[in-house]
């Protein structure tokens, strides 16, 4: 093995390690690519052998993280998602306890897309039934710079994106920013307030023994397009962890790629990617 492919390995089982994240095998360009990223953003003068042993010691860990993480989402990515939730999981839960809080957990944020689509479809829900709803939702993320991008809650908006349902005004979410240096074709938008309030954005690592959460606690969990950065293994292992936070009768989204594993036994499929808690493990 040359001492690229070397120093690849060493990358693997040190993100492994931290995250649990596996990298494939087709991914060494990428991971040359990110680690003279992590060079420049450290600013380390050393070798890359160097680096990597520092952040084995536990420097520049975050860092390390940061530049390993794949951030890939857009608003209201697969839309049926969202539609399910707004025309079938919110009708229920607010016919079976009128005054209930509905909670919801997004676990992996990203830049904030998701959650706030989530926190979208709330609002679009409470229009279309005339009732105020009582939502939180929290947002969690390994990447602390893509938690700090989803707090600030500011994007790039093009005139012509289809990334919006046909069911969403933008404008009535976001605020316009004024921007210099943008093309016609783009904007800088920025979400409003009310959308804000609702999600409380945190650093976690799917990855841990155990979730600062309360057994059955939410009402709806999204898990999508996150497992497939794990083995299938750790895949299962944190699905059945993410399911003791799940109420029965409450819904779990994964990704389309994404699969239930043992989980199946205890559930009922809903929709495409979409599944209903029966039972606890």
């Amino acid at each position: 093995m040359d001492k690229t492919a070397l120093l690849h390995e060493k990358v693997k089982k040190l993100l492994y390690s931290l995250t649990g994240i596996t990298l494939s095998n087709n991914k060494d360009v990428m991971i040359s690519n990110r680690l003279y990223k992590l060079q420049r953003d450290t600013k380390f003068h050393g070798n890359l052998d160097d680096l990597l042993e520092k952040v084995e010691e536990g420097e520049f860990v975050n860092e390390f993280i940061n530049s390993f993480t794949t951030n890939k989402t857009h608003f209201f990515r697969e839309e049926f998602h969202f539609e399910d939730l707004k025309a079938r999981v919110i009708p229920e839960i607010l016919a079976n306890n009128s005054s209930a809080e509905i909670k919801m957990y997004c676990s992996a944020s990203s830049t904030g897309e998701e959650p706030y689509s989530m926190a979208m479809t709330i609002k679009e829900a409470e229009e279309e039934l005339h009732r105020t709803i009582n939502a939180s939702i929290i947002a969690t993320d390994i990447d602390t710079n893509v938690l700090q991008y989803a707090a600030n809650g500011v994007y790039r908006y093009s005139k012509s994106s289809k990334e919006f349902p046909s069911w969403i005004k933008p404008q009535k979410y976001f605020k316009k920013r004024v921007e210099q240096n943008i093309g016609s074709e783009e904007i800088l938008i920025k979400v409003k307030d009310e959308l804000k309030k609702m999600i409380t954005f945190q650093e976690m690592n799917l990855n841990d023994e155990r979730y600062p959460f309360r057994e059955n606690q939410f009402d709806v969990i999204f898990c999508r397009n996150v497992l497939i950065y794990f083995s299938a293994e750790d895949q299962n292992r944190i699905l059945k962890k993410l399911f003791k936070h799940l109420k029965i009768g409450g819904t779990l989204y994964i990704g389309h790629s994404e699969n239930p594993h043992d989980l199946i036994n205890y559930v009922k499929k809903a929709a495409q990617n979409t599944f209903v808690k029966l039972k606890e493990i």
